[in-house]
């Protein structure tokens, strides 16, 4: 019966997926006609890191293998001090946490990774490598090649449903948890089926199911939508100053590596086609914060209550006029929230 329910279920995905393909391949004519095809096909080529990405007070760049795939990361603060490490979103990198990186440097060995097939992480081909169980392996790997055996473990958006996962999984691993913007994946799921408002919120899930025309519309006009994302007044920063020219440039960098899109996108694609497996006590242990950016256009406001089924010891800050990219949006807030509940917990 699992079998054909999930059968059903894809079929069902697969069907408003091509609707709304059809839809988008209208504006993306409409666009074409109107901006123009020199516009709309324009890609600068990016071979090296914008200066901004080199600021040596954000810390130094490395590479580590894990599992099957070469992470890039950047590492600030002594290696004799407690791991703090970063997980992004989409569409991110490791720059997202340029805010934290600097805060936290001095109290622990602060290390931010780009997720695979992100940035200048390895890109591999293939939806099946950007499963759940992929990228939950990645964090453990990462933990175990930086020499710790736990750490304080901080995500926003696609790097919290890893990280709550991971949370999940392995307990022994994470002293503490921070997620920022994302719930637990359980509630999403449960919220998700139960509720039309954010199933309409997450369109865009079912968008990128299609082949090709996602990668496309994305990276339209020198990837103008990425920019898009922080800077319009619908998704992106309310405190439009945190996010400069320079660091628009750095998630256009981030976003025009060679497959970096298609892997990307293929994070949606692997959650629809291989979900998890269905836990028998889907909850986190570990003691949880959870900050969230009330202006966020991504989630529902009502994902929210619910979540002290999925975790044991949840804190929950929100913080009143954020968007969704809420470290990057009120920075010095986030960090104070951040260390109010570290220093709390020890």
């Amino acid at each position: 019966m699992n079998f054909f329910s999930n059968i059903f279920r894809l079929c069902v995905m697969y069907a408003l997926a091509s609707v709304i393909g059809v839809l988008m391949l209208i504006v993306t004519a409409f666009t074409i006609i109107f901006k123009g095809p020199r516009w709309y096909f324009k890609r600068n080529v990016r071979n090296s890191r914008p200066e901004c990405m080199e600021d040596a007070s954000l810390g130094s760049h490395g590479f580590l293998r894990t599992q099957d795939v070469r992470l890039h990361y950047v590492a600030a603060g002594s290696c004799s001090k407690p791991l703090m490490l970063f997980l992004h979103g989409f569409p991110e990198c490791w720059y997202s946490w340029r805010y934290q990186l600097k805060e936290f440097k001095k109290d622990y060995r602060v290390v931010a990774v780009d997720m695979r097939g992100y940035c200048e992480s390895e890109v591999l081909s293939g939806i099946h490598n950007y499963k759940m169980s992929k990228l939950v392996g990645d964090v453990k790997g990462v933990i175990e090649a930086l020499g710790y055996s736990s750490c304080v473990l901080v995500a926003h958006d696609w790097g919290g449903l890893v990280a709550w996962t991971f949370a999940m999984d392995y307990p022994d691993l994470v002293d503490k948890l921070i997620c920022m913007n994302v719930p637990h994946p359980d509630r999403f799921n449960e919220h998700y089926y139960d509720n039309i408002r954010q199933k309409f919120m997450s369109w865009y899930m079912l968008f990128f199911q299609v082949p090709v025309l996602p990668e496309m519309m994305i990276s339209a006009g020198d990837y103008d939508s990425v920019k898009a994302c922080y800077k319009n007044d619908q998704m992106g920063l309310r405190n439009k100053q945190n996010v400069t020219d320079d660091d628009v440039e750095a998630f256009k960098f981030a976003a025009s590596q060679p497959g970096s899109c298609s892997a990307a996108i293929n994070y949606y694609r692997a959650w629809w086609r291989y979900p998890a497996e269905p836990r028998h006590n889907p909850v986190v242990t570990s003691p949880s914060l959870l900050i969230w950016g009330e202006e966020d256009k991504a989630f529902d406001k009502d994902i929210l209550p619910g979540h002290n089924k999925f975790v044991k010891d949840l804190t929950l800050k929100k913080v009143s006029g954020a968007s969704h990219f809420v470290q990057q949006d009120e920075p010095v807030i986030v960090n104070i929230i951040m260390r109010e509940f570290l220093g709390s917990s020890e």
